[in-house]
């Protein structure tokens, strides 16, 4: 029972809980945000908002190509809003923190996967790599 104890304890369970939780919650978010603001919008555009009742009929079978005409439309423009007001500030913001910071890890010469600066031997591939050299402040 403790080592249950300890997985469901464990960080990353909990972090994946709560993304769980908040992505759910940012998806009605979204949902609502493209209902409120991108169907008008479209309607702006293309003067109609809703195209889900076009369809073509083949051979007595209906294909309501509307449907996905109207989602793609709303897709891509969330995608571009979502992008433009919040991947693309959040990523400005995250590169101006780490500026000041030093590097803890770099590339083994060998298999090129991350490892920690002070290493002498890769954790993966176990090659021998030389330490870099600390800098003198």
């Amino acid at each position: 029972m403790s080592g249950f104890k300890k997985f469901l304890i464990r960080g990353n369970l909990v972090e994946l809980a709560v993304a769980f939780v908040v992505g759910a919650a940012f998806a009605g978010l979204v949902k609502d945000f493209a209902n409120s603001f991108i169907t008008p919008l479209i309607a702006l555009i293309g003067g109609k908002p809703d195209y889900t009742g076009l369809a073509v009929t083949i051979e007595g079978t209906k294909f309501p190509y509307g449907v996905f005409l109207t989602s793609s439309i709303a897709f891509f423009i969330t995608a571009a809003i979502v992008y433009f007001l919040v991947v693309l500030p959040t990523t400005k913001l995250i590169e101006r923190m780490d500026r000041g910071k030093e590097a803890t890890e770099r590339e083994c010469p060998e298999c090129l996967s991350e490892i920690p600066i002070k290493a002498t031997r890769c954790r993966y591939c176990t090659a021998e790599v030389s330490p870099v050299a600390e800098a003198v402040h």
